[in-house]
């Protein structure tokens, strides 16, 4: 499967600062989302989570959906990843690694109790944006003359975006009683979260493709997107520094 088609039609495209006005205020938005969020379990959830013991499966299915939906790293990362991706077939097999990747390394990261800081992945989960920017602008080729395995990189930061899913889940300080079927259905929420998102993503970048404007406004937009996972990094960073 091949991504790049669109990429070189669009490399020495870039549109005036009206057309980036739109990008440019989603970039701002995410960024102060971040700011506000980056660590921070809402305190109603949290306080009902440390509350209840034994099975609840409902609530943990709602944080589970509630995390990604409002999750703008993990939504940044998915957008790139689907940027030149046509097909529901090969969206779904990147999609796919993806939740396999999360899925494995948050179950595991919070039955075994990984302390790791989340300053430090969600670092790494802002270099992730970076990565697919990057990528879909066809920066490795131009620098390298290599393209690196889009499949294998996706699930690699999928295992590091389970990870800062399982550093906030050990923020709700969840009871032992109950902890397997808890788990279990805060990933079915994630999953939910993950495909409501990817829903509302692909309907939008379904209009937007059939806009003369996409492939002149593609590269800003990566552009753009970069500049958010170099924010995040830049934030996170100075998190843990501080901290």
């Amino acid at each position: 499967m091949k991504q790049s088609s669109c990429r070189g039609g669009s490399r020495a495209l870039v549109p005036g600062f009206s057309a980036l006005q739109p990008l440019l205020a989603l970039l701002f938005v995410l960024v102060m989302a971040g700011a506000a969020a980056a660590h921070a379990v809402a305190e109603g959830d949290k306080g009902y989570i440390q509350e209840i013991s034994g099975i609840n499966l409902i609530p943990f299915v709602y944080l589970g959906a509630k995390h990604m939906v409002t999750g703008y790293d993990h939504l940044l990362f998915l957008f790139g990843v689907i940027f030149f991706l046509y097909r529901l077939k090969h969206i779904g097999i990147y999609v796919s690694l993806f939740a396999i990747g999360h899925s494995t390394t948050m179950l595991l990261g919070v039955y075994y109790g990984w302390n790791v800081s989340s300053y430090l992945i969600d670092a790494i989960i802002g270099l992730s944006v970076v990565y697919k920017a990057l990528d879909n602008l066809g920066a490795y080729q131009r620098w390298f003359g290599v393209q690196p395995n889009t499949k294998v990189a996706t699930l690699i930061f999928g295992f590091f975006h389970g990870l800062g899913l399982a550093t906030k889940i050990l923020e709700y300080d969840i009871a032992e009683d109950g902890l397997i079927p808890n788990l279990l259905a805060f990933n079915v929420g994630v999953e939910i979260g993950q495909l409501i998102a990817l829903t509302v993503i692909l309907i939008a970048m379904s209009y937007w493709r059939k806009t003369s404007s996409f492939l002149r406004h593609a590269y800003t937009a990566n552009v753009i997107m970069m500049t958010a996972g170099f924010v995040l990094i830049g934030y996170q960073l100075t998190g843990y520094l501080v901290a």
